[in-house]
């Protein structure tokens, strides 16, 4: 290891060069409020500059071999992990999460450069029968063209390379805009990858402030072919009008609002370590966290009284701090929804079994919080919350669990816990959800797909259905033979 936090860029990154800007903005660790570091403050013009330089580079990138783009991959992946530690300080110091989960992103992000790095050699056409004796029909798979990307601030390194690595590996180019919140390991990422002998214009990564300013310009951009965006469904709503015009292709992982179910068969240790992982993990800040815990009446109180005893184990702090597993929120903005959020809850009936309410280590430190009696009308059920609160709801039978699991526009992730499998099979079935969980709280990696239904988004990432997000089937029909 031979970098640390502060070795890692704070100029944006477009055509191969580091370019600054007189206007700046300041990234905050969101545990202690201190500025960290500046980064340029681009305009839509610097996004039009990225767009000219993804595109000069696209001729040379798409022609090489999907060998060649994958032994720059190969590189790439290995100077994530031999910079891991610092990567994850960097992470940690930006975004807030523990260090310990930190670490796990860095793998995480880097496994899907590993993955893709090989799935490119595999985009495969076909041949198939024909219907005339002169003729050959075949179809081959080929680079969409130049990709934008818009990156959330929650999983920052993760939602990159799983967007990136699939695009570089098809053989395309890519511009990318992350959150305002957490640009710097986006620019790490990047200084990594032109160690790694990524030629220019390749990757480039726009930083600001100005989202719906550059938002426009890459949606409106016709040279700009795909865009992929993980973020809230309002904003993905947008996006998906913004780019009706140049009739891009769309790769949209949008909001959640995921159920986990507890069947009066669960298994209860397993149940409450499956829902631990599912809620609290990034102090509740993932677009797959069990947003409404539905619980089945003959389990209800003993799993309330396990998960409140679970949840008050957690160590609340500064991610760097020495066995700390729950970090800040993001901001201001997150801490003030989630105590709206309480607060209509406690009003309509809710009771807080345990936390609800600030935490000492900070301003925007929540407390692991358990709350009971929850009802389907609260503002809680229906809303994303984003922070560490268990919302638990009653439930009687399988068709009203399903009833209830199914009453939302989203449609991201599922989760269930059952030791019959036949309930739990025709249940998973049943679920409106692009991923479910059985009797799993995490279940995400490289090699699965993922993604949503319903108003939870368009496409799949990771697995082999993330490279074929970024590749067009052309057929060829061979006449006169």
């Amino acid at each position: 290891m031979d970098m640390t936090p502060d070795d890692f860029p704070t100029s944006a990154y477009i055509g191969g060069e580091w370019v600054t800007s007189k206007d700046r903005f300041a990234v905050v660790n969101p545990a202690t409020g201190l500025v960290i570091a500046s980064v340029p403050d681009l305009t839509a013009a610097d996004a039009r500059r990225a767009i000219d330089a993804a595109s000069a580079a696209l001729p040379a990138w798409s022609a090489k071999t999907a060998k060649d783009r994958a032994a720059v991959l190969r590189r790439w992946n290995e100077l994530i992990l031999a910079e891991a530690e610092p990567l994850a300080q960097l992470m940690t110091a930006e975004q807030g999460k523990p260090l310990a989960e930190s670490r796990g992103e860095v793998a995480y992000g880097a496994s899907f450069v590993e993955w893709f790095a090989e799935e490119g050699k595999r985009a495969y056409g076909r041949t198939i029968p024909t219907t005339a004796a002169s003729k050959r029909y075949v179809t081959i798979k080929q680079p969409i063209g130049v990709v934008a990307a818009i990156t959330p601030w929650n999983f920052p390194i993760a939602m990159i390379t799983r967007k990136v690595a699939p695009a570089l590996a098809a053989g395309c180019t890519i511009i990318v805009k992350p959150a305002e919140d957490t640009p710097l390991c986006a620019l790490a990422l990047a200084k990594l990858a032109e160690k790694a002998g990524l030629p220019e214009g390749v990757l480039n990564v726009v930083t600001t402030r100005n989202a719906r300013g550059v938002g426009e310009v890459l949606c409106a951009d016709s040279r700009v072919r795909k865009l992929t965006f993980t973020g809230s469904t309002e904003v993905g709503k947008v996006l998906y009008r913004q780019c009706a015009d140049t009739v891009k292709k769309l790769t949209l992982e949008l909001g959640g609002n995921a159920p986990l179910i507890v069947f009066d068969d669960a298994d209860l240790d397993q149940a409450v370590a499956g829902a631990m992982a599912s809620k609290y993990r990034n102090a509740g800040q993932t677009c797959v966290c069990a947003n409404r815990i539905l619980v089945q009446a003959g389990i209800y109180d003993r799993f309330a009284d396990a998960l409140a005893k679970a949840a008050q184990s957690l160590i609340i702090g500064p991610g760097t701090g020495q066995g700390v597993n729950l970090g800040p929120l993001i901001n201001a903005e997150a801490i003030a929804k989630v105590e709206s959020l309480m607060a209509d809850a406690v009003k309509r009936g809710g009771t807080v079994k345990t936390g609800g309410a600030k935490d000492a280590a900070g301003s925007l430190f929540y407390k692991p919080t358990v709350l009971t009696g929850v009802t389907a009308d609260m503002d809680i059920v229906g809303q994303e919350i984003f922070g560490p609160v268990a919302a638990l709801i009653k439930f009687e039978t399988d068709d009203e669990a399903i009833a209830l699991a199914n009453s939302t526009p989203f449609g991201l992730a599922a989760y269930l816990f059952s030791q019959n499998i036949s309930r739990a099979w025709k249940t998973a079935e049943k679920l409106e959800a692009g991923m479910v969980g059985v009797n799993e709280g995490i279940f995400s990696n490289e090699v699965v797909p993922f993604g949503g239904v319903k108003e939870s988004g368009l496409g799949r990432e990771g697995a082999a259905e993330g490279l074929d997000e970024y590749l067009e089937t052309k057929f060829i029909c061979l006449g006169g033979i």
